[in-house]
């Protein structure tokens, strides 16, 4: 029996790219980075949440407290 590998996740600023590839990580960069943005975009509440803890769109780091947002909305990686 094959024991897969659990990977716990701290809550800590990241980056959207790096947060992304998480999500998507036979995607390119970019593309992670897209599709990560849809799956927000796509969910109202989520989008929100993250406005709510000041978000905003051109913001390259994401605060601890959106990534929990994130987690809570999407699960982790």
């Amino acid at each position: 029996m094959k024991q897969e590998e659990i990977k716990e996740w701290v809550v800590r600023p990241m980056s959207k790219s790096e947060l992304a590839m998480a999500y998507a990580p036979h995607l390119t960069q970019g593309g992670a980075v897209n599709r990560l943005m849809d799956w927000i975009h796509h969910n109202p509440e989520l989008t929100e949440a993250l406005l709510r803890s000041g978000y905003r769109k051109s913001q390259k780091l994401l605060t601890s407290l959106q990534v929990r947002t994130i987690f809570c909305y999407l699960g982790e990686p």
